[in-house]
């Protein structure tokens, strides 16, 4: 069997769950006009605001082009009021926004309070939208920069493909990490070696395929999210004659056959998926699980749409410890992405 071959493994380290408290989250400022053609100016207003949010519980470390990238920056957040005492930024260019995938995957020591990172190679969902060259080495620069080591598996992973419990526990779906557009090279049990040993869980969960609409061939952070150890949100759509209906049911038919590794079945909270959300007669993959955990808040994307207060109400009986705030993402879904995808956190220690 085909076994990771760095002999620097991350031994006594693992992945934390999104809930838990963070140092900072990581984002990537975007400026790619073609992840949104005819609309990358629409996006900045909504995008100060997601930065706003997660600046009241943490610090925001925003990866920019160059000095003329951080100043149009600070100046789309300085209009949206955001505190800069929270907001640090880092001259690492970046060919797209999606921290989520390219970012760094933190990983920690709770024996002995240490953070490392993971750098899994990226190559833009399968080489879909070259380059990718900037993207792929942000992790090691942010590793260097602070000083931490850093764990080249030397396989394609995108953090968006992943999703924790915390408690030794991992979501995916099948659709993603076993495309042969990713590591053709290897099957299922050598991918749940990889996961195992580099983010340090015992218990992969898959899941089949992700929404219409989705560019990055199915990842589980617009269908399903653990909220708590046991419990899981998975999106269901209501009309029978939606496209993504029984992609949604055969998920949570999955679902509820699944044991955590206490033998315990998941807690199953369903989530409405919003009306479709068209541009340029395209499909876009808009979900209400593409939220992100932030220290003081979780932020979740709405759609101008009936069903976003019905989704919030949902989403705050879940986290009723956290603020839940709604940001239209009408605009910001035309990049076939929302705040999670963008996003990327740095746990505490």
């Amino acid at each position: 069997m085909n076994q990771p071959t760095n002999k620097h493994l991350p031994v006594g380290f693992s992945f934390p769950a999104e809930w838990e408290r963070h140092t900072a989250t990581w984002l990537s400022w975007p400026h790619k006009e073609e992840s949104w053609p005819g609309k990358i100016g629409l996006i900045y207003s909504k995008y100060a605001e997601f930065v706003r949010e997660i600046a009241k519980g943490e610090l925001v470390r925003i990866n920019v082009v160059d000095e003329q990238m951080q100043a149009f920056a600070k100046l789309q957040l300085d209009m949206a009021g955001v505190d800069m005492t929270k907001i640090e930024f880092f001259q690492f260019p970046t060919n797209d926004a999606w921290c989520r995938d390219h970012g760094p995957a933190f990983l920690v020591n709770r024996a002995t309070k240490e953070k490392a990172i993971i750098d899994w190679d990226y190559n833009a969902w399968g080489g879909k939208y070259p380059p990718f060259d900037l993207d792929d080495v942000i992790p090691t620069k942010i590793g260097e920069h602070f000083g931490l080591p850093v764990f080249h598996p030397g396989i394609v992973m995108e953090g968006g493909s992943v999703d924790f419990n915390g408690a030794g526990t991992v979501l995916t779906t099948t659709a993603c990490l076993l495309n042969q557009n990713r590591n053709p090279h290897l099957n299922q049990q050598q991918i749940e070696t990889y996961l195992h040993t580099y983010y340090g869980v015992d218990q992969v969960l898959w899941l089949g395929d992700g929404i219409i609409g989705d560019d990055t061939d199915g990842h589980i952070d617009d269908i399903i999210r653990f909220t708590n150890e046991d419990t899981v949100v998975t999106v269901v759509e209501e009309n029978k004659n939606d496209e993504n209906y029984h992609i949604l049911q055969e998920n949570l038919q999955t679902l509820k056959t699944m044991r955590l590794l206490n033998g315990k079945q998941l807690n199953i909270i369903e989530l409405p998926m919003p009306d479709p959300v068209i541009w340029e007669d395209q499909r876009l993959p808009a979900s209400y699980a593409n939220f992100y955990i932030a220290n003081s808040a979780v932020i979740v994307p709405t759609y101008r749409c009936d069903k976003d207060d019905k989704a919030l109400d949902i989403l705050q009986q879940c986290f009723p410890d956290r603020k839940i705030v709604g940001i239209d993402s009408t605009d910001i879904i035309w990049g076939l992405g929302s705040f999670h995808c963008l996003s990327q956190q740095e746990p505490a220690v």
